[in-house]
């Protein structure tokens, strides 16, 4: 299946899709998401049908007018794209044209590349924000203000259970979503994902 895929904010007419929809000719199917682009790509209603068609392994090329389509942040977008890469199936941008496959069947060195660069630029956005966490902790410490965590305080597993991040876990989790899949959507780490799982499973015999 050949499938173009767009989306705009929202549906009140304040944004038009018709820009991105431009020489559609060829496509088996046109999908248009009126949503938030915070929404991960998979549980957008458009979405939503391509993860179907990838389950179903009837999707061979996907193609978006912008890489932010496919996601709100670098590693959003990243993740998908390496997702789609490994499984063989061609992924075109229109703006910038990049593409992951080349006409060979061989992955395509120049979007390699600009794949590449917004790696690192996600990394160093990622280190970025550490150091300044770290910075702000050494003001605190030196002004009195920072203890750190108190000696025998962890979360419980129903504390670990409230939270948002670990209700979207087990939401992909019951969807027979790999870890993997799942670490690169929410995102996080597969150790969060374990001990989300394991705090269920404490719940569940309490």
């Amino acid at each position: 299946m050949k499938v173009f895929y767009s989306r705009v904010s929202s549906n009140d007419g304040s944004q038009n899709p018709e820009r991105q929809l431009q020489k559609l000719k060829g496509f088996d199917y046109v999908f248009t998401d009126y949503c938030s682009g915070s929404i991960p790509l998979f549980e957008r209603p458009k979405g939503s049908q391509i993860k179907k068609m990838l389950n179903d392994v009837t999707l061979n090329h996907l193609e978006i007018h912008s890489i932010d389509r496919l996601g709100r942040t670098t590693l959003d977008v990243l993740g998908i794209w390496e997702d789609l890469t490994k499984r063989g199936i061609s992924v075109v941008c229109r703006n910038p044209n990049i593409r992951n496959i080349d006409d060979n069947g061989r992955v395509d060195k120049f979007s390699e590349l600009m794949m590449s660069i917004l790696s690192t630029m996600s990394s160093f956005e990622r280190n970025l924000i550490r150091e300044r966490q770290m910075e702000g902790i050494k003001i605190r410490k030196e002004k009195g203000l920072y203890s750190g965590r108190r000696i025998g305080t962890t979360d419980t597993a129903q504390r670990l259970l409230e939270k948002e991040r670990s209700k979207t876990i087990l939401k992909y989790l019951d969807k027979q979503y790999s870890y993997d899949e799942i670490s690169k959507i929410v995102p996080c780490s597969r150790t969060t994902i374990t001990k989300v799982k394991k705090a269920q499973e404490l719940m569940a015999i309490s």
